[in-house]
């Protein structure tokens, strides 16, 4: 009966050491993400080009360049400030050394440009960073090399002239050598991670 009575007490303290069940992890939704992220990739390509066909048509492609150094850091703003979420331009080669890739993104920015289009659309990425408080998720949409108007400042056969100008803008300026199609570079729109756990 002893013997018995001690077994006893040792299985409720067992069972008393597991606890009551964990509730699972909260788990990412990425269709709320996508489709947060998405509208604002969208607006951001849909304004920066129509501003810089705007400057190319009044000034030429030298314009093009200054208006778009200018115009895509206040659009990112103006974006990032309206939406709650930090928008900016991401690429490995860059135009200015701000916008290189982050280590924690590079996996995944190394996924579009395997691939930049999928299905007649840029290609997305998802990434969450970061633990508890500190976390993030990343939405990462490529932007494809396209021949007008980005060949002109970032193809294979920029003139001199127009490049002189680029290096004087970017004195580190990687950004050129593309051919259409390739990877220019990705819109990342980053978010606080909790707005998409469930």
């Amino acid at each position: 009966m002893i013997k018995h009575g001690w077994a006893a007490l040792a299985l409720a303290a067992l069972v008393g050491c597991a606890g009551e069940p964990q509730p699972p992890a909260p788990t990412l939704d990425e269709a709320a993400v996508i489709a947060a992220s998405v509208p604002i990739a969208q607006s951001f390509q849909a304004e920066l080009k129509a501003q810089l066909q705007a400057a190319i048509a009044a000034g030429g492609a030298k314009g093009g360049v200054s208006v778009c150094q200018q115009a895509a850091p206040a659009i990112a703003a103006a974006q990032s400030e309206a939406s709650g979420a930090e928008v900016s331009r991401i690429a490995a080669k860059h135009r200015n050394p701000a916008g290189g890739v982050p280590d924690d993104l590079a996996q995944a920015y190394a996924a579009l440009a395997a691939a930049p289009v999928v299905e007649g659309k840029p290609n997305r990425q998802i990434v969450q960073t970061g633990e508890g408080a500190d976390a993030r998720v990343h939405f990462l949409s490529a932007i494809p090399m396209q021949e007008q108007p980005c060949s002109v400042c970032h193809g294979t056969n920029i003139d001199p002239d127009l490049k002189a100008h680029i290096d004087q803008l970017y004195p580190a300026d990687l950004a050129t050598g593309f051919q259409p199609g390739e990877l220019r570079g990705a819109l990342l729109v980053s978010w606080d991670a909790a707005r998409f756990l469930k």
